[in-house]
């Protein structure tokens, strides 16, 4: 695994050329993040409640899906607007791609990415090895647990839930969580996380089979075979498919769900080859 990914894109492009997705992603994260903390720290009410939950500017209301849908197995009554607020979340994330939610909004996704350029630059090895599938077996199992208990049980032990509220009312025992995911990330498996456990992420990931935008390997025959994409990629394996299928046979697009739309290996390649396009008609460009 490479230390420094992206150094020849730094080189090839400039620097700003070879940051400007994450850079735009951590902006888009914090302000999110600060959206929801400038109303309880100093009395600016933007959005009122959490990622969960919320109405901004008292108009529009947002709701996780994943936790009305936890709520209504433990045979809760939604009011109407939480119903309204899924179904905007539910239509924005089916056109945008629904682990986008991991990659830009996601507060945790900011502590996961530090255990990640940490763990390459101490050089540590891929660790402890989950299936990816654990994470759909780890959702199942939330959603069981509210219909038995009657309870959105998850919600009191989700570390995304916990970094929120702790910021708001004081980190205490959040700490020690959102310390347990980012030494798990550091130490034990390489995007442990984000990659193979977090049922967020795996209900996320369902919305956005379908959705129309795509990272594309448009100019794939460019390819240098450097490597950098699959080294900051949270999700590599989705990248072969489109970056070394066939061209006659195989779209350049990356189709795959678990893709967050992170835009990491746009940033980082130095021949241009990935590009944001449209999942449908895509074609391979000539290098």
């Amino acid at each position: 695994m490479k230390k420094n990914p992206g150094l020849e894109a730094i080189r090839e492009k400039g620097w700003w050329p070879a940051h400007q997705w994450l850079i735009l992603r951590r902006l888009t994260q914090l302000t999110v993040l600060g959206v929801f903390l400038v109303g309880p720290w100093f009395g600016l009410w933007i959005a009122k409640g959490n990622l969960n939950a919320s109405r901004t500017l008292d108009v529009l209301p947002l709701t996780d899906p994943y936790v009305l849908l936890q709520a209504l197995l433990a045979r809760h009554v939604p009011e109407l607007t939480a119903v309204i607020g899924v179904a905007i979340v539910v239509v924005f994330y089916l056109l945008v791609g629904g682990r986008s939610y991991c990659a830009w909004v996601c507060p945790l996704n900011m502590v996961t990415d530090v255990a990640a350029w940490l763990r390459r630059r101490l050089d540590i090895g891929p660790g402890a090895h989950f299936k990816r599938t654990t994470r759909y077996w780890i959702l199942g199992a939330t959603l069981l647990v509210s219909l038995v208990t009657g309870s959105v049980a998850w919600e009191l032990v989700n570390p995304v839930s916990l970094l929120h509220r702790g910021l708001i009312f004081g980190m205490g025992a959040a700490w020690a969580v959102v310390l347990a995911v980012f030494l798990f990330d550091l130490f034990v498996s390489r995007r442990g996380w984000c990659g193979h456990l977090c049922p967020v992420g795996a209900f996320y990931s369902l919305l956005g089979v379908y959705s129309p935008l795509r990272v594309s390997a448009r100019r794939r025959s460019a390819c240098n075979d450097c490597m950098d994409c699959y080294a900051v990629c949270p999700e590599p394996q989705v990248i072969s498919p489109a970056l070394k299928g066939n061209a006659a046979t195989t779209s350049p697009v990356i189709r795959s769900p678990q893709c967050s739309n992170c835009g990491r290996c746009i940033d980082v390649c130095s021949k241009n080859v990935f590009e944001f396009n449209a999942q449908f008609g895509n074609k391979t460009e000539a290098a």
